[in-house]
């Protein structure tokens, strides 16, 4: 389910193209060099940038700084709490680093010990508390999660700089390896975030956040499409199980803004018009018959009820309907009715074929038991197409989960039961150089490079050809639907990416150019539930389109690969033509924005030269919102 909201851009990154270009592999050595001479230009207004004056405020008390060294002397002497040596011990990396401080602010926050959890009454004793850690090893697992990624305070001019004089060790970089201003940008963005105290109690100051979205919309059309900041906040379809205080405030707003974008039946009907999505759908309901017939079975965010109505035709002897959307909740109760299978009525003059079994229930999922009765743990079969663009980007899957733990029997079935999230590396056609580089015979090529570098700031939802992917794919991330959490959403993973040269233009020089990598994702309809008709949903660019289309993350420079040894300049910077990379790791976050239903994405690029050298690149930080 991918809902999109208007925004009005001057260039779309992907026109289609007007001619062939036929000149393409001479321009790739002027390219690069291009490539080079942004890099130079960035780095010296990095330069002139890198004086400005910073407010650094300490983990613990009211004190500021305006030097960092001062701030954590001050911590050492003060606080007992010695930032560096906890890096150096517990060889945190970026990621690491940057939870150990938001961890640090969410429990001086709550008045608690960051060490051992004592809950003090005040903050003055607090400070009188903290002591020295007797076992780092014990304490790591504290702030060990996904949800620390995000920034506590806002504004936080500590998450940017805390490794300004440091030099990246391992394989991935650290902070001082960002682009300040790109990190500086970012965290902006962010609200301030609050603990949910009754489950940070339960599960030792855990974070809980909630995100939300604003998709893109063209008169219901999917081009390529920038997703980014927009004028109009979109907002939450269901409620997420766990709300930070300062979110739930708003969520009465939120949610009329949300489910009133899905009044439009133009959305309803691009959905509707998706095939792979409806036959995925369709043969896991309709060729299943021992699963439904005669099964109690709850459709999460039903739209127009197209679930439901399979689920009444395969033979379902109760069909609950679930849309919170108030005009959508209106047109499913009359199209069940039109059909014959609205429960407790019928149209025809032969009641004993009456196929009444479907109710409709205008609510959130969340608040379903202020609306009807329905047993805990009574449901058969849940049915939901929750998903959004990369999988997660304004997927409804936490309300998917709060109905699964709330009602659905124990071995019931879960449908989807299973999502994947894939990733592959792209090459220049996945970009909008090639439309750029002859426009009516005219060179245009400082536009389509401009367009690019943007790109690799701002994730883009759009049609790739699977022609046009430079590697082989790598899944990402796995997720059972019977077994995961709500937190599970949020997750760091890595791939290897290993060059795949069939679709390279440079076959012939065994090398090919990786300008970024595009997620996808598989729904799975598996034999676990389906088992006389397993079905598969799949927005890869090697099937059909879909209203999904691919996610598209743009590197800063591309990376030249080879998928074999060949003659290379080892002084020469890994990744570029006098030395191919052999393969790519990215590692990536996908956490929960702060913004309902948003995600934000982060990428660490390290090549893997010939020689087994390593190259890493500057992390790269996406908002889809």
């Amino acid at each position: 389910m991918a809902n999109n909201t208007c925004t009005d851009y001057e260039e779309t990154l992907r026109p289609e193209e007007i001619e062939d270009d036929e000149d393409q592999d001479e321009d790739d050595d002027e390219e690069l060099q291009d490539w080079d001479d942004w890099n130079a230009e960035d780095r010296e207004g990095e330069e002139e940038e890198d004086g400005f004056d910073s407010d650094f405020l300490c983990l613990f008390c009211d004190t500021r700084f305006t030097a960092i060294d001062a701030l954590f002397d001050h911590c050492i002497s003060t606080h007992y709490f010695d930032f560096r040596f906890i890096r150096e011990a517990l060889r945190l990396d970026f990621y690491g680093s940057l939870k150990l401080i938001n961890y640090v602010r969410s429990q001086v926050a709550e008045n608690k010990c960051w060490s051992c959890g004592v809950c003090c009454v005040s903050n003055q004793e607090l400070l009188n508390h903290l002591h020295e850690v007797s076992s780092l090893d014990d304490i790591k697992p504290l702030w060990d999660s996904d949800a620390f990624l995000k920034p506590f305070l806002q504004d936080d001019s500590l998450l940017f700089s805390f490794g300004e004089d440091d030099e990246a060790d391992g394989d991935y970089a650290i902070v001082s390896e960002v682009d300040k201003d790109e990190l500086m940008n970012n965290f902006k963005r962010f609200e301030e975030m609050s603990v949910d105290s009754d489950v940070a109690s339960a599960s030792n100051d855990h974070l809980n956040l909630e995100s939300s979205s604003g998709k893109i919309h063209t008169d219901g059309l999917i081009s390529r499409e920038l997703v980014g900041p927009s004028k109009r906040k979109t907002n939450d379809k269901h409620l997420r199980t766990y709300f930070p205080n300062h979110v739930a405030r708003d969520v009465k707003i939120v949610n009329e803004d949300y489910f009133g974008s899905y009044s439009s039946f133009g959305i309803h009907r691009e959905m509707l018009s998706d095939k792979v999505r409806m036959d995925a759908y369709s043969q896991a309901i309709l060729k299943n018959p021992s699963l439904f017939n005669g099964a109690v079975v709850m459709d999460v965010g039903c739209g127009t009820g197209i679930l439901s109505l399979f689920a009444a035709q395969a033979g379902a002897s109760r069909v609950i309907a679930i849309e919170a959307s108030e005009k959508m909740a209106a047109v499913a109760t009359q199209i069940a009715k039109d059909n014959d299978f609205l429960r407790g009525t019928c149209s025809t003059s032969d009641s004993d074929h009456c196929n009444g079994v479907v109710e409709v229930v205008q609510t959130m999922v969340e608040e379903l038991d202020e609306k009807t009765n329905i047993q805990p743990n009574s449901i058969d079969v849940l049915l939901s197409e929750w998903m959004g663009y990369c999988l997660l980007y304004e997927s409804m899957l936490s309300s998917v989960l709060y109905a699964r733990d709330r009602w659905l029997k124990p071995g019931g079935a879960i449908l989807p039961d299973t999502a994947t999230i894939i990733a592959a590396g792209f090459g220049k056609g996945g970009t909008s150089l090639p439309f750029w580089e002859d426009v009516y015979g005219f060179k245009m090529s400082c536009v389509g490079k401009e367009l690019v570098e943007g790109a690799a700031q701002i994730p883009i939802v759009d049609v790739v050809d699977g022609h046009d992917l430079v590697t082989k794919a790598a899944v990402l991330k796995t997720f059972d639907l019977v077994t995961m959490r709500p937190d599970d959403v949020d997750f760091t993973a890595t791939v290897e990416l290993e060059p795949s040269l069939s679709n390279s233009a440079d076959l012939e020089s065994k090398t090919t150019r990786c300008y970024g990598a595009i997620l996808w994702f598989e729904t799975g309809f598996t034999s676990r539930f389906c088992k006389q008709t397993p079905a598969n949903l799949s927005t890869s660019p090697h099937t059909p389109s879909t209203h999904w289309s691919q996610t598209i993350l743009t590197f800063r420079e591309p990376i030249v690969m080879a998928s074999q040894k060949l003659m290379f300049d080892k002084s020469a910077a890994i990744g570029s033509n006098a030395c191919p990379a052999m393969r790519i790791n990215l590692r990536m976050s996908i956490v929960r924005a702060s913004q309902h239903r948003s995600i934000d994405i982060s990428m660490e690029t390290v090549g893997i030269g010939p020689d087994g050298r390593k190259r890493s690149w500057p992390v790269q930080l996406f908002n889809m919102r």
